[in-house]
């Protein structure tokens, strides 16, 4: 019979790109997955079971869905995606005889200095909840971080699980468009760069640009003005969240993929996933000098760096001007990440630490 496993999770969407990787490579692996999760089912990966999760999309129904989810699994192993899911689910495994993987993404404490919420009270208990779900990742029966720099650093049974390109989400670049077009595929926030890309678009007057991800509501507001005033506005369209596959369907004739963090602390350390699954797809990368993109793109030669959107303009005008020159980096990212990005490797490893708790 099949390992039973669950990917449980409060916040994200059955959408998000690395619920998908994981859930690939657990179908791949001969594992009974089953995924809970907000979303809708058209938007699950290929070969899971989908259930949606009970709850508005606020603090209370985020609250409920930490104590139900823990209660609405049979499967034998429970992957654990959200920090605050974590407590609860944690003590439930230990009730109910069952084995736990804490799925670490990122570094909880550092990200909540970038989330404009966390402050007074609530940014006390987001602290709180952070640490704590970081110390039951320790102890979980196995922890998967997405990075190397990604804690705990402690755990029981620490796997690093990078957010490497799953190819059969991915639609490779085959060639450029007419129309030059840079595509934006994540989170769609300020510390993430939209407002450098919105500032982009105006300097750039004959590029396209399609921003795929969902848009925070932070900044909501703030974009809907800039649609709604800016000349370059046509030439920006926003898709909002799409499932993996259907998001790098964008890259088929695009030139160039963006990817333009803010030095935030959590970023500071952090590899985009954007950066593997840009080279991958085919496409020259612009991104912003943090230093593990600076490492990786120096290693790659599969784009160019750019700190402000003026920068990333020039880039964008002389790339138009020099096709040549883009498909030539083009050609050297595909080439760089075909020949070091062993996802089936790395996926196999989180798949074998799974089956052998």
């Amino acid at each position: 019979m099949a390992l039973s496993v669950a990917i449980l999770t409060s916040a994200d969407n059955v959408a998000d790109a690395r619920l998908h990787r994981l859930s690939n490579a657990l179908v791949k692996g001969g594992c009974a997955v089953e995924v809970r999760a907000l979303g809708v089912a058209s938007d699950a990966p290929d070969g899971v079971k989908f259930f949606t999760v009970p709850g508005k999309k606020n603090f209370a129904g985020r609250i409920l869905r930490d104590f139900v989810l823990p209660l609405s699994t049979k499967a034998d192993v429970w992957v654990v995606v959200a920090p605050d899911l974590l407590p609860p689910a944690w003590l439930f495994a230990k009730i109910r005889g069952k084995k736990i993987v804490a799925d670490v993404h990122e570094d909880y404490v550092q990200l909540l200095k970038d989330r404009a919420w966390a402050k007074g009270f609530v940014g006390i208990v987001a602290k709180f909840v952070a640490r704590l779900a970081t110390r039951l990742a320790a102890s979980s029966d196995m922890t998967s971080v997405a990075d190397t720099q990604v804690p705990p650093f402690n755990a029981k049974k620490r796997i690093v699980v990078r957010n490497l390109p799953d190819l059969s989400l991915l639609t490779v670049s085959r060639d450029l468009s007419t129309t030059p077009t840079a595509i934006y595929i994540g989170d769609v926030r300020k510390s993430r760069g939209i407002f450098t890309i919105l500032e982009t678009a105006e300097k750039a007057p004959t590029w396209r640009f399609e921003i795929v991800g969902n848009v925070a509501a932070a900044d909501a507001d703030a974009i809907a003005k800039w649609k709604a005033n800016s000349p370059a506005s046509a030439r920006v369209t926003f898709h909002g969240r799409l499932a993996p596959k259907e998001s790098w369907k964008f890259a088929k004739s695009a030139w160039v993929g963006l990817t333009l963090l803010e030095s935030t602390p959590a970023f500071v350390e952090a590899v985009p996933s954007k950066l593997y699954e840009y080279m991958s797809a085919g496409l020259a990368t612009i991104y912003t000098p943090l230093p593990r993109c600076i490492e990786l793109l120096d290693q790659s030669q599969g784009g160019k760096s750019a700190a402000t959107s003026s920068e990333v303009a020039q880039l964008l005008n002389y790339w138009e001007e020099n096709p040549d020159e883009i498909r030539a980096i083009r050609a050297q990212a595909k080439s760089w990440a075909d020949a070091n990005l062993d996802s089936e490797r790395e996926y196999a490893a989180f798949v074998n630490g799974i089956k052998t708790l």
